[in-house]
This record gives structure tokens, C-alpha cells and sequence, in this order.
């Protein structure tokens, strides 16, 4: 099958791989023939179609949309939809395509997406990944049913009512969208989790490279911190965390990251006199993964204000690497309830600076504890998060509508 693959988050191959490229190549190797419409500030400034990844990849050159200010986030995602069309009808309008796989955020692609499968005469794939523009109105960014919103909103409605099919999350993805889209019919909606290509699980190696690097104590206990440093990662709660903690000379935290809460965040620190962490800038996937192999325990952190179930892919390398798990959540999020009933860490609300800061010091005194959590893990990462799983279920809708069209 022929699948036009629309992304803003597909980076350059020299710029290391993601879930999105993962899941790209996986699907490019079961068969089908991929071409990707990736958005974003291309290398030279310029619109170019090219093989990157043995894929087809047509890079549109567009406003930046990531690492941006709210304003200039909203203009790159206005006229995001008529600048990836006029790039796919120079390029690429010939060709013939059967699906239409794209993301959201940002809910704007969708107009890029119903144009694309009334040219093609094909259905779409929806990987939805966040829930926009409710994350925004929980954080404050906006006055919930205010104009804002109000525009996001319907915005939002387009781009469920454009896909054909919607690949949720987890179940409490599913379960709000259905109870606050009451006109989505529900088997419209099925469970898409984030998934990644798993390598096999080395033993952890006595030697810590990048903890030298970086002046991290080899006998100390990593706690990682790895992703986005925004509004929605709670890092008031973090920070006040790791400053309770910081006469513990075995716990030692690392962040890795950008994001606008970022500066703040180690400012916070250092008035704090919090000396037992280190905050690096991104780091390339292949060295961020070596990282991971080297740190003891991985975190995730969602703001407590948050009334949508985030589900951070942050948590794929954890469990990949066999990395116990230790989650500060909102009270609606099921990424808690995964973690308790696979085992592979604990999980507390972000409300509660003591309870987290308790866990932290329970999991830093048990090695044991931590070697049976990250093999739970590991285990339920190879069931239910490997790319595998994600590629079915994109081959599955695929030979479904195949059958239906040949009905009709």
C-alpha cells in the first residue's frame, strides 16, 4: 500500500531518529511504500523532495512550530495547511497514495490532511497524540471558552470529523474524547499507543562514560529527567522536590531537555542551593539512550492542574533500557495505572512533594527493587509498546477500508 505520511516532528536523519521516524521505517519495511511530507525549517531554506531513510521525504520549508513563543507557534499553525499543500501538489501530486497518516498536534494539519484525501480519493489515519486546545486552557494559557479557545475548539471538532479513523493513546484517551466528542461513533476510535523500535537489553555496563562526562558520582542513584521542560511537566513540583533533597549525597538527578519553563526551572535550583543535578541541553537520540543505560531511574512528570490523560513517550526509553519507572501525575491520567499494574515502578499525584520526594529515597536504597521493576518493564514494553504493535494496526485499517471499498 501507498501511505503519504504528513509530520511535524520528523527530523533529518542526521539529526537522530524518534517514535515518528520508528514507526515510518517500520511500516516502510512491512511493505508499504512511504512518503513522507515532513514541515519545518529545511537545511538550505528551500522546498526539496529526497531519499532520506530509504523513504521518499519532501521537506516543506515552513515557519517553525517547536521551541517557539505562543504567537509565533500560532502563526507557524495557521499557515502551516496551504504551504504543505502547494508542496504537495508540485512534488508529489501525481503519484496515488491509499492512506493519509498524520499527527496532531498541531490540530491546524488536519486542513492539510482533508485536502489531501479529497485530491488523493484515499481515507486518513489520525495519531492523535495530544488534546488540544484543553491542555492549553489547564495550564492557563488561555481562558477556557474564552475566544481562544473558543477558535481552537473548532479546530479541534475539524480534525476529528476529518479522520477517517482516531488512534488513541491509552484508554482514558479514548474514553474523554468519546464523552466530550458525544458525535464521534466509537468504533471510529481505537487504542494507537506511542511505540519505538526495541533494541535488545544489554547488561548494564561497570562503566559510566558519560557520568565522568558530565561530573555525576558513579556510586550516586540517577534519577532522569529526559524530554520537554514546559508548562505541562510540573517542574515547580520537581525543582521543590530535588531541593528537599539536596543533603542526600547518594541521590543525584539529571534533566535533559528544552522548553520555555527550562531557564526558571534551574534558576529555582540555584537560589534553592541545590548542587546535586546536572540540566543539559538536548542530546542526540543515540547518546540520550547511552544516558538512559547509565542512570538508575527514569521520571515522568505531568502538572497536577491537567483535566486531560497525557500519556508522556518519554516512559518508551525507560522501559526499553529496563529502567524502573517513577511517575508525579495528574489524577486523570491511566499512564499511573500502567505503571502499577505492569509493575515497572510506582506512581504518586503531583500534588504531593513528600509522598514523591519518599519514593525517591525508598527506590534509591533497594537496588533489588529497581532490577525487578525495570525487567517488568522491559517485559511489558516487548508486548504492548514495540513498533510492531503500531504497524499492525495501521495494516489492519488499511485492508479493512480495502475490503470495504471492494463491497461497495
Amino acid at each position: 500500500m501507498n501511505i503519504l505520511y504528513l509530520s511535524t516532528v520528523f527530523p533529518a536523519e542526521q539529526e537522530g531518529a524518534t517514535i515518528y521516524t520508528d514507526l515510518a521505517e517500520a511500516l516502510h519495511e512491512a511493505g508499504h511504500q512511504m512518503t513522507v511530507t515532513a514541515a519545518g525549517n529545511t537545511a538550505d531554506g528551500v522546498t526539496r523532495i529526497g531519499t532520506e531513510r530509504n523513504l521518499s521525504v519532501l521537506r516543506v520549508r515552513t515557519a517553525p512550530y517547536y521551541n517557539v513563543n505562543f504567537i509565533r507557534k500560532g502563526m507557524a499553525a495557521y499557515l502551516l495547511p496551504r504551504q504543505m499543500i502547494r508542496g504537495i501538489r508540485k512534488y508529489i501530486g501525481k503519484q496515488a497514495f491509499d492512506l493519509i497518516l498524520f499527527e496532531s498536534p498541531p490540530v491546524t494539519l488536519s486542513k492539510t490532511a482533508a485536502w489531501a484525501m479529497k485530491y488523493f480519493k484515499c481515507p486518513s489515519f489520525l495519531m492523535l497524540k495530544d488534546i488540544f486546545p484543553q491542555n492549553g486552557a489547564d495550564l492557563g494559557l488561555y481562558r477556557p471558552n474564552g475566544v481562544l479557545y473558543r477558535i481552537f475548539r473548532s479546530q479541534e471538532k475539524k480534525l476529528y470529523k476529518c479522520a477517517s479513523y482516531i488512534g488513541c493513546m491509552s484508554e482514558a484517551n479514548r474514553q474523554y474524547l468519546l464523552k466530550h466528542n458525544p458525535q464521534l461513533p466509537s468504533d471510529k476510535l481505537s487504542i494507537f499507543p506511542n511505540t519505538k523500535k526495541l533494541r535488545p537489553l544489554a547488561p548494564r555496563s561497570e562503566e559510566f562514560p558519560l557520568r565522568q562526562k558530565y561530573g555525576i558520582p558513579d556510586d550516586a542513584v540517577v534519577f532522569l529527567f529526559g524530554g520537554n521542560l514546559g508548562k505541562p511537566q510540573a517542574l515547580d513540583f520537581l525543582t521543590e522536590t530535588m531541593i528537599s533533597l539536596k543533603e542526600e549525597k547518594k541521590i543525584f538527578f539529571v534533566l535533559v531537555g528544552r522548553g520555555s519553563e527550562k531557564n526558571s526551572a534551574k534558576m529555582r535550583l540555584e537560589r534553592g542551593g541545590c548542587k546535586n543535578y546536572v540540566m543539559l541541553e538536548n542530546l542526540h537520540r543515540e547518546e540520550y539512550e547511552a544516558f538512559v543505560r547509565e542512570c538508575d531511574v527514569g521520571l515522568i512528570l505531568l502538572d497536577c492542574r491537567f483535566t486531560i490523560p497525557n500519556y508522556p513517550s518519554r516512559i518508551l526509553s525507560y522501559m526499553e533500557f529496563g529502567m524502573p519507572v517513577l511517575a508525579a501525575t495528574d489524577r486523570v491520567t491511566d499512564i499511573g495505572d500502567m505503571i502499577r499494574q505492569s509493575g515497572c515502578g510506582a506512581a504518586v499525584y503531583s500534588e504531593d512533594a513528600a509522598t514523591f520526594a519518599a519514593q525517591i529515597k525508598r527506590m534509591a536504597c533497594d537496588g533489588k527493587l529497581r532490577r525487578k521493576m525495570g525487567l517488568a518493564g522491559r517485559i511489558y514494553a516487548e508486548k504492548h509498546f514495540d513498533v510492531a504493535v503500531s504497524v499492525e494496526k495501521i495494516t489492519e485499517f488499511l485492508e479493512e477500508n480495502r475490503k470495504s471499498s471492494q463491497i461497495e
